[in-house]
């Protein structure tokens, strides 16, 4: 049977939800300042060559950039790239690829490769396309406001309960951040622009799926150091509200598994035991800093001093009392009142209170 063969689109929507395959050529420092998705970056041109075309054809014009292109790429060159694009074809013959405006950048990597015996498809109009698609999809479906906003104060297990519910979008996973403090993931966080590339495509994905509002975690303005669209923070606030219920103990507990259980682990892949519990005493102490003036010094003195003890008695297995006593002190003194002044005006919007399993049967009753 004969491949069909496939044409130049503009249809990014389809693109989006069915997660098609992308070959990225731009240069390397345009892909890591915003991709697509999972887009793979071979590019036709380093950051070096880029910059020195670039400053080509804004001083002499298109034809003198492509000249001045062809100098500078051996046949050695040309070759890598087009035997590395071929090994993307083969392995996603129904993808495309794309360039920054889907122009001359993409047309000479469709050449070369017609030269090598391949025909393959280009998104019209290139990254710029779709990023401006998706960035009117998210400000559109922040616009339409069908959405529910799960709230709770810190601890409480949202970030669990978001991931079990299908009409979901997990904006702080995205984020690789937990948003508090203490929310680091000890990965790096996506650029802003990635992150809003992610976000708009999984909620177009999930609001395709059903007319039904999707659950959003409730947030501040930012989550790390990412910092969410006004029109995201305003449907947000707007949204209908379902309040999960946790109690201390088990918030207590959560904490322990979210934030200790998560430096321990990140640790331990290249650390020796004694260095992870010393690494952990220092997050600990490092993330109460960034809170110390809302801390209040006296508060910020007494926590700091009863870190060590609280790592040495996990470290001995002896148990976790000081530790539980750190958290429970910033529960109560800190984020529980964050939470409460948050939540101000904004009872008569909650629809639903309850566990995590209630919240669960609610929602599946609800959309039924």
């Amino acid at each position: 049977m004969n491949k069909v063969v496939q044409h130049d689109t503009a249809d990014i929507e389809r693109i989006i939800l069915e997660d098609i395959p992308l070959l990225d050529v731009r240069a390397p420092v345009e892909y890591e300042r915003g991709r697509i998705a999972d887009a793979v970056n071979v590019p036709l041109l380093d950051n070096e060559q880029r910059s020195m075309i670039g400053t080509e054809y804004a001083e002499n014009g298109q034809d003198a950039a492509i000249e001045l292109g062809l100098h500078h790429v051996t046949q050695e060159l040309k070759q890598s790239r087009v035997d590395k694009w071929r090994q993307f074809v083969e392995r996603n013959p129904d993808g495309y690829l794309y360039c920054f405006r889907g122009g001359l950048r993409s047309r000479i990597t469709q050449q070369w490769l017609e030269e090598a015996g391949v025909d393959y498809p280009k998104v019209i109009g290139g990254y710029k396309a779709m990023r401006s698609y998706l960035l009117e999809q998210f400000e559109r479906l922040a616009r339409e406001g069908n959405i529910l906003v799960l709230s709770a104060p810190t601890g409480s297990g949202k970030t669990d309960l978001i991931s079990c519910l299908s009409q979901s979008v997990d904006i702080e996973s995205l984020a690789k951040h937990r948003g508090s403090a203490f929310g680091g993931l000890f990965v790096p966080q996506p650029s802003q622009i990635n992150w809003e590339n992610q976000v708009a495509s999984e909620w177009l994905r999930v609001s395709k799926q059903s007319d039904r509002a999707v659950m959003f975690e409730s947030e501040s303005h930012l989550i790390g150091r990412i910092s969410l669209p006004v029109y995201l923070q305003d449907a947000l606030r707007a949204a209908p509200v379902v309040e999960l219920v946790t109690s201390t103990e088990d918030r207590i507990k959560q904490i322990r598994a979210d934030y200790i259980g998560t430096a321990m682990r990140h640790h331990r892949q290249t650390l020796s035991e004694s260095e992870c519990y010393r690494r952990l005493e220092s997050f600990i102490g490092d993330s109460l800093g960034k809170i110390q003036r809302r801390l209040g010094g006296e508060r910020y003195q007494r926590l700091s001093a009863m870190v060590p003890q609280a790592v040495a008695e996990i470290e001995s297995n002896s148990g976790t009392e000081t530790m539980d006593q750190i958290v429970n002190t910033l529960l109560h003194d800190y984020y529980d009142p964050l939470y409460a002044h948050k939540m101000i005006g904004r009872e008569g919007q909650i629809v639903f209170k309850g566990t995590a399993d209630e919240i669960k049967s609610w929602v599946n009753r609800t959309t039924a």
